[in-house]
């Protein structure tokens, strides 16, 4: 293998390495739920992004040929995350305050809007 290919494959693994231990440090430090759902979500995603694109390039080094396997990973990969942080987010907002009159309009919060009736349910 070319050692520019060594090289590059070697630093995708390093900063991939390094996103993730910021993600892991992010989701055992940050002191709450909507902070701590940042560093899996945004973090740990670059890293196995980087670490896919590394397997990618070696793979495509050493077998002279491209592999769909380690796209396929990253794209279902940077798909699914931020759908699932939604998710997670929307239920822990609705399990701490739903149906709470709001401040600014007094409408109610409801499970993917805010409810356009009044605050007393008509």
């Amino acid at each position: 293998m070319h050692p520019l290919v060594e090289a590059l494959v070697a630093a995708l693994i390093l900063i991939g390495a390094f996103f993730l231990l910021v993600g892991a440090l992010g989701l055992a430090r940050l002191p709450d739920m909507m902070r701590r759902l940042h560093g899996p979500t945004k973090a740990t995603t670059l890293g196995i992004g980087a670490l896919l694109i590394a397997s990618m390039v070696y793979f495509a080094a050493v077998r002279g040929g491209f592999s769909v396997h380690e796209l396929l990973i990253t794209l279902f990969l940077f798909l699914t995350a931020p759908v699932s942080a939604q998710m997670l987010a929307k239920a822990h907002i609705l399990r701490s305050g739903a149906g709470r009159d709001l401040p600014p309009t007094g409408r109610r919060a409801e499970w993917a809007t805010l409810d356009d009736s009044k605050p007393d349910g008509t």
